[in-house]
């Protein structure tokens, strides 16, 4: 039998469902070269086996500086205006050891203790969203409540004033257009967080609080301190990573639900007997099924290396597709069902290997708390809209609606 013809990437129509397509990679080039809608040319690995070597491998570095690139690529790889921004030194821009110190420092401002503690602010939050809607019967979930939940969230726990959050609402929303808003506008709006935070992260350093950006300053090992440009950083990168990274599972995760009404029913009656066995692990099958980050960050060969026996020669940009990789037949039962209680499910939602998502145990406090809620307090939620006619956003990284309609009956409280 001939080889079906390779599917078109990066397309509208395979942004709406590019399941289809991965299948077909994973089957016919596990490891391809694919010209990206930027001009720049990457490998895309999509086997779960290789995805999961690749993470872990210390030869694709996550420096920059390691990519080999022609002029027509300069500037179009990592985050959109972080190298004009000098953002440029966070975890997920370096490679040990100053990963691991840097690791090392963040971590320390951001425990298991300090999530813990959130818990009743995120559900404090989420409370206060959907009264903002409940009585219309109607709601944009993702402009009213997936995309301001985790900003509003972030922004709490980073020590941003309540009077500036607006301001920061309006920059991280310009930043996950993708190319939808004003030319220049995501660089625009990089560059105006940036010298928001460097003057936030003065303000700290002379009146420190109980906040992650205190916490980042006032942490040290062996006398080590993080630069207040490292500071910037990594500020930078836990807003832009926790906060799409959780819209997007919000969004991804009520819409999967409402497709798959059999399981939402589930969920919703395991809720309402007070039980949490449910709800942990469909939160995880939820980041596994269609999660909120299609390909990992950007990775460069350091030397010539074998990945699923394709060569990749030393400069080369590889994206790994974690999309692809956690619908893998070889790894997972049923890889196209959505199946809430499925135990065995090592995803690589997160990542793996030592840029593991710090901030994970944020999102999944934030997912589970969100959709509990959601589902609890508007129990014949229902699309208001064609699935045909959803659009999802443009970009490489990320995968998350544009908007998702819904309808319930109104609440009055």
């Amino acid at each position: 039998m001939s080889t079906p013809p390779a599917p078109e990437l990066f397309t509208w129509e395979f942004a709406t469902d590019p399941y289809p397509a991965y299948a077909w990679l994973r089957e016919h080039a596990p490891v391809h070269r694919a010209k990206l809608p930027s001009g720049v040319e990457a490998w895309l690995v999509t086997r779960y086996a290789d995805a999961r070597q690749a993470l872990a491998d210390q030869r694709l570095s996550k420096n920059p500086a390691h990519h080999d690139e022609p002029a027509h690529a300069k500037g179009k790889t990592g985050i959109p205006g972080e190298r004009k921004a000098e953002l440029m030194t966070h975890l997920l821009n370096i490679d040990p050891p100053d990963h691991t110190r840097l690791r090392r420092l963040v971590s320390k401002a951001f425990t298991p203790r300090r999530v813990a503690e959130f818990a009743p602010r995120v559900q404090e939050l989420t409370d206060r969203l959907i009264d903002s809607f409940a009585a219309k019967g109607e709601a944009d979930l993702i402009h009213e409540f997936a995309f301001p939940l985790p900003i509003y969230a972030i922004c709490d726990l980073l020590g941003v004033p309540p009077e500036d959050q607006d301001d920061f609402r309006d920059w991280a929303g310009m930043m996950i257009r993708h190319g939808g808003g004003p030319r220049g506008g995501v660089a625009r709006s990089v560059k105006k967080m940036r010298g928001y935070l460097a003057e936030l992260i003065h303000r700290k350093r002379l009146d420190p609080g109980d906040d992650l950006i205190s916490g980042l300053i006032k942490a040290s090992d062996h006398g080590e301190h993080l630069t207040e440009n490292e500071a910037a950083a990594m500020a930078f990168i836990l807003l832009f990573a926790g906060f799409e990274t959780t819209v997007n599972l919000v969004g991804n995760g009520v819409y999967a639900l409402l497709r798959n009404p059999g399981e939402r029913e589930r969920l919703q009656s395991s809720l309402a007997a007070g039980e949490r066995d449910l709800l942990e692990t469909g939160v995880e099958e939820l980041l596994r099924y269609d999660g909120p980050v299609e390909l990992a960050t950007w990775r460069y060969a350091m030397e010539p290396l074998t990945i699923g026996g394709q060569e990749i020669p030393a400069g080369d940009p590889v994206l790994v597709v974690l999309a692809a990789a956690d619908r893998d037949p070889e790894r997972f039962d049923a890889p196209d069902a959505l199946d809430l209680s499925r135990r065995d499910n090592q995803h690589l939602g997160y990542g793996h290997g030592i840029h593991y998502c710090i901030g994970a145990p944020l999102a999944r406090l934030e997912g589970q708390i969100a959709l509990a809620t959601l589902l609890t307090r508007l129990p014949d939620l229902r699309l208001a809209a064609d699935p045909a006619d959803l659009r999802w956003r443009g970009g490489l990284i990320m995968r998350g609606l544009r908007t998702l309609p819904v309808e319930f009956a109104p609440v009055v409280n």
